[in-house]
Formats: C-alpha cells, sequence, structure tokens
C-alpha cells in the first residue's frame, strides 16, 4: 500500500467516490460524527455524499431532528444520529470536560453551579420547547446565575456534555435547543467497552486507512483508550505497514475508483481532512503553511484525485455563486475541467442559477 493507495481508500470509504448514500441521516452515522462547527460547510460535507442532495434537504434533515449537533469528542460541534448521541456522549464527554477544565476555572464554573444551570436549562426546555442561547441566557440570569458571553457558552456545552440539551430546530437563522430527552427518546446509553468497540469500528470503516493516531485526534480519546479500542475490536480489522506507520483498515469494502482527474471542493472542515493527524498523504508539506487556520479567507479545500491543490472561497449574490479559485499548483487543462463540474456541483447543491470560477 501507498499514499495512493491510502487517498483512493480514504475517498472510497467516505463515499466522495462511487455510489453515494441515500439520506443527510446514512452519511452521519457512517461516519461516526460529522464535525459541524460551520454550519453551511458542514451541511456541503454532508451534500457530497448523498445522491441529489441540496443544501435545503439538510437544512430539513436537521430541523426535523434526523441528525442532530452537540458538542461531542473534541471540544467543538459535530453532527451526529439521534440513536448514538448517548453512547458518543458518555464515551468521550470525560476528555471534553478534562479538556475545557481551564475555562471551567476561569469563568468560575464548578460541579455545584453544573447542577443548578442544567436543572435550570431542562426546567425552560421541558415539554418540547425550543429556546434560543439568549432565551436560555435568560432563564439563567432569572435564576441568579451570571450567563453571558464565553460562561454563557460554556455553561451551555456543559448541558450538551451532561446529555441535557442538543439541537432544536432552527427558528428563521437562529439555533435552539431541545432536550436531548424529548428530541432523541431513541438515544441509546451502551457500557464503555461496546460503546470503544462501536466508535473503534466506526472510525475505521468510514475513515480507514487510518493510524491510531489518527483515531485519537479524531475521537478525542487517550491513546490509551484508542488502542483498547483497537485490541477489542481485534481481527475485525486488517494491518498495513507503510514505512514506519501502521494503518487499520476494515476487509471486505469495495474500492471504488473514480476517473481521474475528479475534483472536490471540499469545505473546511471536511472529514476527509480534519479526520488524520497526519495530513501526509493528501497535502504536500510544502503546501502546509498556505492552509493555516489563521488565514480564513481560503479556509476551503481543492482536491483533485485525493490530493489537496488549491484553497477556495465562495461568495453568493442572489442566484449567481462566485467561486474564487487558489491554486497551489499548475492545473491541466482536463483539471480545470473537472474543477468546472464540481463548481457546478455545488452551485446546483445551493440552488444558485449561475456559478463563476474566477482565480484570486
Amino acid at each position: 500500500m501507498n499514499s495512493l493507495d491510502i487517498v483512493q481508500q480514504r475517498l472510497s470509504n467516505q463515499h466522495l467516490a462511487g455510489n453515494p448514500l441515500g439520506k443527510p441521516e446514512e452519511v452521519v452515522a457512517w461516519l461516526g460524527a460529522v464535525q459541524a462547527q460551520d454550519y453551511a460547510g458542514a451541511k456541503w460535507a454532508i451534500g457530497q455524499r448523498v445522491q441529489g442532495a441540496d443544501d435545503a434537504g439538510v437544512d430539513r434533515a436537521f430541523d426535523e431532528g434526523k441528525i442532530l449537533r452537540t458538542h461531542v469528542m473534541r471540544p467543538t460541534w459535530h453532527f451526529v444520529a439521534p440513536e448514538d448521541i448517548r453512547w458518543l456522549l458518555e464515551l468521550t464527554a470525560p476528555r471534553v470536560n478534562g479538556v475545557n477544565g481551564t475555562m471551567y476555572r476561569k469563568f468560575e464554573l464548578d460541579e455545584a453551579l453544573f447542577a443548578r444551570s442544567n436543572t435550570i436549562i431542562a426546567e425552560a426546555l421541558v415539554g418540547g420547547r425550543y429556546l434560543t442561547r439568549t432565551e436560555l441566557s435568560t432563564a439563567l440570569e432569572r435564576a441568579g446565575i451570571a450567563a453571558k458571553g464565553v460562561r454563557l457558552a460554556y455553561i451551555i456545552i456543559r448541558a450538551e456534555l451532561d446529555a441535557v440539551v442538543c439541537s432544536g430546530p432552527r427558528r428563521g437563522k437562529q439555533f435552539t435547543y431541545a432536550l436531548l430527552d424529548e428530541r432523541a427518546p431513541q438515544a441509546q446509553s451502551l457500557p464503555y467497552e461496546t460503546a470503544l468497540v462501536e466508535l473503534t469500528r466506526r472510525y475505521f470503516t468510514g475513515h480507514s486507512p487510518a493510524t491510531i493516531d489518527d483515531f485519537a485526534w479524531w475521537s478525542g480519546l487517550t491513546k490509551t483508550q484508542a488502542r483498547t479500542g483497537l485490541e477489542l475490536v481485534g481481527s475485525a480489522l486488517i494491518r498495513e505497514t507503510v514505512g514506519d506507520q501502521t494503518y487499520y483498515l476494515a476487509p471486505n469494502l469495495p474500492l471504488v475508483k473514480e476517473p481521474s482527474p475528479t475534483a472536490h471542493l471540499l469545505p473546511n472542515y471536511d472529514e476527509y481532512l480534519i479526520s488524520y493527524r497526519d495530513s501526509s498523504p493528501v497535502l504536500d508539506p510544502a503546501h502546509a503553511h498556505l492552509i493555516e487556520r489563521q488565514n480564513p479567507i481560503f479556509a476551503h479545500f481543492l482536491v483533485i484525485d485525493g490530493r489537496m491543490v488549491g484553497a477556495w472561497r465562495r461568495d453568493f449574490q442572489k442566484d449567481t455563486v462566485t467561486i474564487t479559485l487558489r491554486r497551489f499548483v499548475t492545473l491541466s487543462d482536463t483539471e480545470e475541467a473537472a474543477v468546472r463540474i464540481e463548481a457546478e456541483r455545488f452551485g446546483q447543491f445551493m440552488g444558485m442559477a449561475n456559478v463563476i470560477l474566477e482565480q484570486a
């Protein structure tokens, strides 16, 4: 197995190549979780993997509770399946709370306060009520808890991690919160080892080939936990050694190779890019400085045949989307044509009548 094999298998296992999945919720369940602090970008990440998807359709899946958004694994938002949200939180929340500990102390948030704030939030939401962050702030302030700005954010994050709340439907452009018990009554708990096995299996089925360091990075678990997960999964995964790296793969998954060149305009936190500690299989180290998060203007990534070759941004005006490209390398005519095809696909997903491609 070489770097080309790695990127081709990842594209296939992540359903960026070959047969797309049928529904947004199938993508989220297949991958285990989809990073989603950028809501618009995360919708396109899902849309890349669903046959005939459009932006409005992913919105509907979210508003109907078919996919949920919460803080889980690393301390950031992810889309998760309603059936999975509880066991995922029970498995990963201790690590996230550990990471958040410094901020908890900075804002004088202790266990007694979290117990009070969780109760107040639950009482405000019970009975199918969906409230915005501002409305939750009002409820907390009325009860004598200072709840503004970053302090409020960590109070709500803790309520998410404690499985008290999760995402509700949007109210216009605003996000709301719901009681997790009411929004996802089908959510189930799993014994610790069962949950660890399931998360390990999901990650390597949907993301392999990947290393133990990749899994620990994506899940936010310790390397010891990641290693235990692999030991428990055992022969359900196979090993391949490339140089000094050991990759784990789910066997019997079809390898679907797309015609070359095939382009993908991936959003900033797409699972193809964000879910691996080691980016070398997809990104030339000489270009790594070009995608630093300190330069968010070109935060989205142009990928051709599984390799990152540029960045892009999009601007909307009425029924037109303008996609501005920043190429890291010179593209051939056939590669440029592949980019145009992908740009049109993005425009169709967004419901735009016109797509304009520009060079930065």
